[in-house]
């Protein structure tokens, strides 16, 4: 897997990979990732990704951070 672009942003590291027929972008946050693989078929530039990200995206990924940041810590705090 290589990373074809990094996309700079003040709180997430967002990375653009290509593997496999597939571009992957993963955003990560504190030791939590998220993953979005796209066919290399269905995206005929690549700088679409980083144009279509926005305000919106990035707040549902932060939600989502959250809710796994709980998740874990529920897991590693059961007795």
């Amino acid at each position: 897997m290589r990373i074809v672009k990094q996309i700079p942003h003040d709180r997430f590291l967002i990375q653009i990979h290509q593997y496999n027929g597939k571009f992957i972008l993963k955003i990560e946050l504190s030791g939590f990732e998220q993953v979005f693989k796209i066919a290399e078929t269905d995206l005929q530039d690549i700088d679409l990704i980083e144009k279509n990200l926005n305000s919106e995206f990035f707040s549902n990924c932060l939600t989502r951070f959250i809710a796994m940041r709980e998740d874990w810590n529920q897991l590693i705090n059961q007795k």
